[in-house]
């Protein structure tokens, strides 16, 4: 199926949508207020270190000390970056599209002191009351390779699977000899070794200058910051399945035509400004799909239904009959239930990315030949993810435990905040995204409002209406400008958070 890659531009939010065959397989959500930190490189002063957890604290320059396990600290933190890699030391090979494990036995007391500079990565942003998690073990990813500047290492992507090719990519690195790891990406398959070389040399010289700046900056701070989400995204879901890459605003088109040209040539005429009135996202109804995945409860196409409950660090999923009554028998109608479950299971997981601990309660199941045709279906969905998932078992209660990679907050954690109304027990959306719905309507409304004398009145909670004159300033004068009026305000004490009404009067 061809695919189709939207990003969708606001002054204070990119969004960017994968779309495959029509259907919202992955979403990225960046704001300017929070942008992610993954990825990031920082000169670090470790503050604290504690034995009892083999962890330390470091003053990376933001609000929150992030963590450090003892895991993720190289045994030669204290040597030089640039020589810390022994260039005439062999690859070591590796069939796995990371690394082999960091795990130390030496004691974190022994590998860092306090007020230490170190030289770190963020491997995970803040998520919930903890800091960002680090590691000393840099990566950068390229558009074909991860270069490694830490270790001697060669991996390849689990997903190219043909033994031939991977035989060949192995045997292209090794004649390269870079000065560091190399894990070559799905991208890489099928890259020539001018393409290889290319990528790997021009992420060395990156690394080489990360530790200039390392060697000349004083104090805790960053040194190197990844891609903006849009780069971010092409560099990682480009592939030759997707047919067109479609860019709602001029200045971004130009930045993405150039890192597209410069870096990924032969899609340069896959990238399209969209000129269009009707709002980008609603090509697909993404936006229906994101409240969608808002929802505590998603009902299935034949009337059972899904719950998601996501905590700090595990997300349960419950799989009910709901309504549907099936035709044969209640084994019939379980095990169709537990099969579309595991269809919508998948999708949710990938479109709220939705990460650590899952734990999934399938209806239970007499007959062990439906238990494997639910897991068989499970790890077969799963598959397609682009996080790393890893199926555990499958309990005699039906309850299947899961895991899947999480670097990025959940859509939850980055569209909605603790609820005040319930003391933190559930969640409302947040002021910025009831605005940005407000914007996203009187959009759709543009051209009914052509030729006509109305007035535009927005009736809804003060908050909202404060943050959108705030924040929001160039955004309402966009909206203003397209639809050919001004936007008034009415604020409503007794309205909720979320609720608002356009009249046009």
């Amino acid at each position: 199926m061809s695919a189709e890659i939207l990003i969708n531009v606001r002054p204070q939010e990119t969004r960017v949508a994968y779309v495959d065959g029509g259907i919202l397989t992955d979403l990225k959500i960046e704001r300017k207020t929070s942008p992610t930190l993954v990825g990031s490189i920082h000169r670090g002063t470790v503050i604290r270190v504690l034995p009892g957890m083999q962890a330390a604290f470091v003053d990376i320059g933001l609000e929150k000390a992030a963590f450090l396990y003892v895991g993720d600290i190289r045994e030669d933190v204290d040597d030089n970056f640039l020589s810390a890699v022994d260039r005439e030391e062999p690859l070591d090979e590796g069939d796995d599209d990371k690394p082999l494990s960091h795990a130390s036995k030496t004691p974190i007391q022994d590998l860092v002191k306090e007020g230490q500079s170190i030289l770190v990565q963020v491997s995970k942003d803040p998520l919930g009351t903890k800091g960002a998690r680090l590691t000393t073990h840099l990566s950068l990813p390229g558009r074909f390779v991860v270069f490694l500047p830490t270790v001697r290492h060669l991996g390849i992507s689990r997903r190219i699977e043909d033994e031939g090719e991977r035989e060949r990519l192995r045997k292209l690195v090794q004649k390269i000899n870079p000065s560091g790891g190399v894990i070559v990406r799905t991208a890489g398959d099928g890259a020539s070794e001018e393409m290889l070389k290319a990528d790997i040399e021009y992420l060395d010289r990156l690394s080489k200058e990360i530790f200039k700046n390392y060697e000349k900056k004083k104090t805790p701070g960053p040194l190197h910051t990844e891609l903006d989400v849009e780069l971010r995204a092409l560099r990682d879901l480009m592939s030759e399945d997707v047919t067109s890459v479609w860019v709602d605003d001029v200045e971004i088109h130009k930045k993405v035509v150039k890192f597209v040209s410069q870096f990924m040539p032969k899609y340069k005429q896959n990238i399209v400004l969209y000129e269009e009135k009707k709002p980008l996202f609603d090509l697909y109804d993404i936006d229906i799909e994101i409240s969608r995945s808002m929802e505590r409860k998603i009902w299935l196409k034949s009337g059972g239904y899904i719950v998601i409950d996501e905590a700090e660090a595990l997300v349960v999923i419950d799989v009910n009959t709901g309504k549907f009554v099936g035709k044969k028998d209640l084994e019939d109608t379980i095990l169709k239930t537990n099969l579309e479950a595991v269809r919508e299971t998948a999708h949710q997981l990938r479109v709220r990315n939705c990460g650590g601990i899952i734990i999934i309660d399938f209806i239970d199941m007499e007959k062990e030949s439906h238990r494997e045709k639910v897991l068989e279906a499970l790890a077969e969905e799963l598959a397609r993810d682009r996080a790393r998932t890893n199926i555990v078992s499958m309990s005699q209660l039906g309850l299947v435990e899961m895991t899947r990679k999480r670097i990025r907050p959940s859509l939850i954690k980055t569209l909605c905040e603790p609820c005040s109304y319930c003391e933190g027990k559930g969640y409302i959306k947040r002021k910025s995204t009831v605005a940005n719905e407000i914007f996203r309507e009187l959009e759709r409304d543009a051209d009914m409002l052509i030729n006509k004398k109305t007035n535009v009145v927005i009736h809804c909670h003060s908050e909202v209406v404060d943050w959108i004159y705030e924040v929001e300033g160039e955004s309402l004068e966009g909206i203003e400008k397209k639809l050919g009026r001004s936007v008034a305000f009415k604020i409503e004490p007794n309205y909720h958070l979320e609720q608002y009404e356009i009249f046009f009067v």
